[in-house]
This record gives structure tokens, C-alpha cells and sequence, in this order.
């Protein structure tokens, strides 16, 4: 991990790769490099931001027409320059180097292997066993597309690669299983002049708009006359070239001081997009989810949803909803436990799938986990098309968030919560447990959910005098209750992968039950408070906060009566959802988390120690 980017051109390429690798920063890394070909191959690497990787490569003239770039987020091997990408096998006849993302499994066995072969390894990676694996296959008298796909069969788990020759200096072959990898198509679609590879679209829109989405197991070679795939088999491939629905604004800061700033402001016009069908319907419609969905809805008999962090969040609010409208069981698990453990599959189960990426390795494999305990009837809910995930399952529906670059994910959750109670909705109507006119009703709030957020969205300057008292803090307590609870857990989650403060969720009945134990006047409390039934219930769990010393921080619904008094703190919403509650109540959660990450001085797109995108477990 994290990004990949490969150029074969007529051109210096060394601007289209820092850009590209600029454009991935939001995925976390630690360490950037360049491979460049000029006859031979010169490196440049640095521990740190893509901009000091940018001043080596100006300080030491780099250009050429060929080269790949990466930004390393550190698994097998700590941060240093010699762990850093791209590694190398060179000998006097030639030189090989790769960049990878992903994680190799049996690279100690290879290691080994390659030592007895004479290899010497110069990194703690497990990239380096790919460098020396291709250059033994090459130094053999083969190709260089021929080595890489003789080099990935041998290659047990997750990569995508990007790799170059010394003896083929206008060559870039790349190879992907279980993380993404894409050929971005130059000149106007033809491939004549120039081609790329990258590991997102957003790294290639300075160049083309034009993609070809690699499938799994496939091997591609870029050249400046064009491109050739073969698949898993050896076999040539087609792959369809899509013309990418993304433009260079749209990833772009504009008015904004961070991207997750931005996200959060564009949570109505993402929600508006992800809800365009729907809201414009008279009628709900299983379609929505794909041409089989109502095959599939009228067969299903429970649900299984599997997920991790934010989007693991976004199924356990639908497990409220889908119990209590649609009256259908649901289990939520998350996505790395659920593959490693024995579970019951039973009949009439329908597995939904949920990710921003598409490409989460934990969700991807225990989708084919389950597929394989013979699950076959699948929904994936995500926000990239042609996704792994996307292609994997049997149903469907693109959220349309836009690219979302902040590794705290904001409006990404919001638009699958979005989807999630239309498909709650869905499956309602299916089992004649909606009527017509709560269906309208429901439609009718749908349409006036974008305003809804704006309007929350005004209480940011409240907020952020808020978070400035949190700065100070080393704990927080969210609480929350029923469909509020999972929401707690997300302000939790996102409080602490930001600022770097310790937050803690629990759902409100639980606080007598041992978290009380921890509040004191240092450990502020962080409650959602909507008007539902359990309201009264609250009340009563913030009195024991308080009464303990304890300083609580209530986002309340508009006609909630909780007075403001000393150590009571109230920010009222507006407006009041009714079942879509969940998704206003997580706005101003967001908001406190970046304003308090800004008053402590944190990254708060970068945040330290994880990435955007999870391709490895």
C-alpha cells in the first residue's frame, strides 16, 4: 500500500507521476518514490510527504519517458528510506524495479529460494521478493510482460504491481489480485502516443479521462504504441475502455481549507445524487437494486450484512431499520471476523456487502467467504463503479458520494445510510408492510433530507467552539440509544482518528454497568439526544453523568427539553427526520471531530497510521 502510478510517454513523464502520486495522497503513506528509465533506471525515494520527494527529484534533474511512482504505507519493514518503493534487482545486464501495493504471503518461502539463488535483499519488504523473482525470469531470456506473468503465479496473496526493465525502456507492466489497478488510456482513448497505469482514477484525470478497469488476475503491458492484457490464464483479454464520470474539480479543494471540511459541506448534494431515481418517483421499485432484485428480495428470508469501520457502523443503523420496518432479521458482521470464523449459513439469506472503496480486502474475501458457504444471493452498496466488489456481486447500487479523498470518511456514510433506508423501504413494500401513503410520506422526507443537512450544517460555528474545550483532552464518552447507539460509535470513531484522542462509545444503558467508572470533570460526554420513545430513558443516564461530575455535550433535537446549565451543554437541530434521524445526528459528530483535530494541530486528511483505502487485512 497505498498508490501506484506507471507512464510510458513521448514526454518527461516525472510531473504526470508526482501529480498522480499527489492525487493519492488522501490514501495515507509514509514514504514516496520514483523508478525511472533512461537505458538505465534511476531512483529517487524519500521518507515523508510527495513534496520532498518532488525537491530530490528537482535537485537531481530527474526526467525521462518512463517511470513508476508510489506512496508506501509501511506493513513489513519500518519507515525508511531503504523500505521505500520502488525496490530493485540489478545486475550487470539488466535491472528490474517494482513498485507494489498489497501483501505477499509466502515471501519468505520465495526469499529463501531466491537467497539460494544468489539474490541479495536489501530491505525488510516483502516487495523486494518480486524485483529478484521477475529479474531471475528475465535474465532467463524472457520478456518482460512474459516474466512479470511467469513471476505473479508464483505470487500467494494480495498485489497490484507496477514494474519497469532496463532492457525495455518504453515498457511498464503492471499485474493486480485483490487490489485494484487500473490502465488509464492516452491520447483522446486510442493508446497511440502514451498510456498509464494507477491505482485510482483521480491520479490519471491530468492525463485522460479514458480507463480500462483490470479484472483480477490479469496482467497489462503499456507501451507507447499501445497495450495488451492477458487474463489469469495466459489468455489475451479485452477489457472495455470507460469514459471516467470524474473531472479534476471535483478532487480538487477550491474554496475549502481540507478535503474532509469539503466532504462534510457536500453531504446534500451527494445525498441529493446517491437519491436522484428514488426521489423523482412517484413509487418505490426493487429495480433500483438490479434487474434480479426482485427476484432475489422475494426470496429473501434474512439478511447478513458485513462491513468494516464507518461502513460496519452504516449496517448496524440499517439493522434497526430493516427489524423494525421491514420486520426482517439482520445480523451485521464485521467483515475480518466473519471470514475467519465457522458460521451458519442458512437458505433465503441475502448478503449485502458495504464499502466506499469497493476494493476493502477484509469485506472483498468474506464476500467470497460467504459465496462460497453457498450465499449466493449478493447486494454490494458502494461508491465506486467497476469496483471489485461491484463486479463481485449479483446486486447493486452506486452510491454517486463523489471521490471522497479525507481518510475520515463523512460523506461516504451518509449516502449509504442513505441507500440502506431506501432498500429498508424496499423491502417493506415487497412484504406488504407499507402502505401507500406512508410510502409518500417517506418519499416526501427522502426529498427533504439535502435541506435538512444544510440546515444542520449551519451549526458548525457552535460546534467549533466546542471542540476548541476538547482540544485539551485526552478521553471522550459518546453515548447514544437504539438506532442513535451506532451513531454514537461513528462520532466516536471519527473523534479518534483525527485529533488522536481516546473516545469510547456505549449505548446509554450500559454507563451503570462499568463506563461510569470513568467519568470525572475531565472526560467530557458526548451524547446524542433525538426525540424517539427512548428520550425520557436519557435523560435519566445523563443525570447520572452529571451527578458524577461529569461534563455532557448533548446534540439534541429541536423540542427535546434538556436546559442548558453548568456543566450541560446543548447544540438544538433544527429539524427533527423522524426515522431518518440518524443521518442529521451524524453531521454535527463530524464536525466536532475536524474542529477539534484543527485546534490540536493534527493532519486532518492524513491522519497518522492509517489509510484510505484497506486492500490488505
Amino acid at each position: 500500500m497505498c498508490g501506484i502510478v506507471g507512464a510510458v510517454a513521448q514526454r518527461n513523464v516525472v510531473p504526470i507521476l508526482i501529480e498522480g502520486l499527489r492525487k493519492l495522497e488522501y490514501r495515507g503513506y509514509d514514504s514516496a518514490g520514483l523508478a525511472l528509465v533512461n537505458g538505465a533506471i534511476e531512483r529517487v525515494r524519500s521518507v515523508g510527504r510527495v513534496a520532498d520527494l518532488e525537491a530530490r527529484a528537482r535537485a537531481v534533474g530527474a526526467d525521462a519517458p518512463t517511470g513508476i511512482a508510489h506512496t508506501r504505507w509501511a506493513t513489513h519493514g519500518g519507515v525508511t528510506e531503504g523500505n521505500a518503493h520502488p525496490h530493485a534487482s540489478i545486475s550487470p545486464d539488466v535491472e528490474i524495479s517494482v513498485v507494489h501495493n498489497g501483501i505477499i504471503e509466502n515471501h519468505e518461502a520465495l526469499r529463501a529460494r531466491l537467497c539460494a539463488q544468489g539474490y541479495k535483499f536489501l530491505s525488510q519488504t516483502d516487495t523486494e521478493v518480486i524485483a529478484h523473482l521477475v529479474h531471475a525470469y528475465v535474465t532467463e531470456g524472457l520478456p518482460l510482460f512474459q516474466a512479470v506473468q511467469q513471476a505473479v503465479r508464483e505470487l500467494h496473496g494480495a498485489y497490484a504491481i507496477a514494474v519497469v526493465s532496463s532492457r525495455e525502456p518504453n515498457t511498464v507492466v503492471g499485474s493486480r489480485k485483490g487490489s485494484p489497478l487500473l490502465l488509464g488510456v492516452g491520447n483522446a482513448g486510442t493508446g497511440r502516443g502514451e498510456n498509464f497505469l494507477a491505482s485510482d482514477t483521480s491520479a490519471l484525470l491530468q492525463v485522460t479521462k479514458y480507463v480500462t478497469y483490470l479484472e483480477e488476475g490479469d496482467v497489462v503491458e503499456i507501451r507507447l504504441d499501445g497495450y495488451d492484457i492477458v487474463d489469469a490464464a495466459g489468455e489475451p483479454a479485452q477489457r472495455p475502455i470507460v469514459e471516467s464520470r470524474l473531472s479534476a474539480d471535483s478532487i480538487e479543494l477550491g474554496q475549502y481549507d481540507h478535503y474532509m471540511q469539503k466532504e462534510i459541506f457536500e453531504q446534500p448534494g451527494a445525498i441529493a445524487n446517491t437519491l436522484e431515481m428514488v426521489t423523482g418517483a412517484s413509487a418505490l421499485s426493487a429495480g433500483l437494486f438490479g434487474a434480479e432484485a426482485e427476484e432475489v428480495f422475494a426470496r429473501t428470508e434474512r439478511i447478513l450484512i458485513l462491513a468494516c469501520g464507518t461502513s460496519y457502523h452504516s449496517g448496524l443503523v440499517a439493522k434497526y431499520w430493516l427489524e423494525s420496518v421491514a420486520k426482517m432479521p439482520v445480523a451485521v458482521e464485521i467483515a475480518s471476523e466473519y471470514r475467519y470464523r465457522d458460521s451458519v449459513s442458512l437458505p433465503g439469506t441475502l448478503v449485502i456487502t458495504i464499502s466506499q472503496s469497493g476494493e476493502t480486502a477484509d469485506t472483498l474475501a468474506a464476500l467470497q467467504h460467504a459465496q462460497r458457504e453457498g450465499l449466493t444471493d449478493t447486494l454490494t452498496i458502494c461508491n465506486v463503479p467497476e469496483s471489485a466488489l461491484i463486479r463481485q456481486s449479483k446486486l447493486r447500487f452506486l452510491t454517486r458520494a463523489g471521490p471522497e479523498i479525507g481518510v475520515a470518511s463523512t460523506k461516504a456514510f451518509t449516502t449509504q445510510l442513505a441507500v440502506l433506508f431506501v432498500l429498508t423501504l424496499v423491502l417493506a413494500k415487497q412484504r406488504g408492510l407499507l402502505s401507500t401513503e406512508r410510502e409518500s410520506e417517506l418519499l416526501a422526507q427522502l426529498r427533504h433530507l439535502p435541506a435538512a443537512i444544510q440546515r444542520v450544517l449551519e451549526c458548525e460555528m457552535a460546534v467549533r467552539h466546542w471542540a476548541n474545550r476538547f482540544a485539551p483532552k485526552e478521553h471522550a464518552l459518546f453515548l447514544g440509544r437504539g438506532v442513535h447507539f451506532p451513531i454514537a460509535m461513528e462520532g466516536a470513531l471519527k473523534l479518534k482518528e483525527i485529533t488522536y484522542i481516546h473516545a469510547e462509545a456505549y449505548a446509554a444503558g450500559e454507563l451503570k454497568h462499568g463506563p461510569l467508572a470513568l467519568v470525572d470533570s475531565q472526560m467530557p460526554v458526548v451524547v446524542v439526544a433525538p426525540n424517539d420513545a427512548l428520550i425520557e430513558k436519557l435523560k435519566s443516564n445523563l443525570q447520572e453523568v452529571r451527578v458524577r461530575g461529569g461534563e455532557l455535550f448533548v446534540f439534541a433535537d429541536r423540542d427535546v427539553e434538556i436546559e442548558p446549565a453548568d456543566g450541560i451543554n446543548i447544540i438544538n437541530l433544527d429539524d427533527h427526520a423522524g426515522l431518518l434521524s440518524p443521518i442529521l445526528h451524524v453531521i454535527p459528530l463530524q464536525l466536532l471531530a475536524y474542529h477539534a483535530a484543527l485546534a490540536r494541530g493534527t493532519d486532518v486528511d492524513k491522519p497518522r497510521n492509517l489509510a484510505k483505502s484497506v486492500t490488505v487485512e
